[in-house]
């Protein structure tokens, strides 16, 4: 139980620490974001409960303008590979340019194939060609 007593503030600290790294500094309220970490650092207790009530501008969900909707305004970068239609599209071309490929080398395979068939046919030696060579 008196560990919970260390533990906990610790962790709200943490918390706070890193949630006001991460904000943006046109986001953090009242204060520039670097006296907000002094605060969360210095006041142990109070500096985190204060930074998390008061230090950084919300947005609601009910306004439309939370955080996922202004993300997505800002962003002007594909997330993820998948995402990103140009990519799928070089992907698509890498597979049909691959496949045509293969099939110009079976179309070469075949090609070589026919020609040594036709110089069996042909009395040219093969290799199942049973006749000594002749000089």
């Amino acid at each position: 139980m008196r560990a919970l007593l260390f533990i906990v503030p610790l962790a709200l600290t943490i918390y706070a620490f890193i949630d006001c790294l991460n904000t943006s500094e046109e986001d953090t309220k009242h204060l520039p974001k670097i006296a907000w970490v002094f605060i969360i650092l210095l006041f142990w207790i109070v500096g985190p409960v204060v930074w998390l009530v008061a230090g950084k501008a919300r947005r609601s969900a009910a306004t439309g303008t939370g955080p996922s909707s202004w993300q997505r305004g800002r962003r002007q970068q594909w997330v993820a590979p998948d995402d990103n239609p140009d990519f799928l599209k070089s992907l698509k071309d890498d597979k049909d340019a691959r496949k045509a490929e293969a099939e110009a080398e079976s179309r070469k395979a075949e090609k070589a194939e026919d020609e040594e068939e036709l110089k069996r046919r042909n009395g040219g030696s093969g290799p199942d060609d049973k006749t000594p060579p002749t000089s």
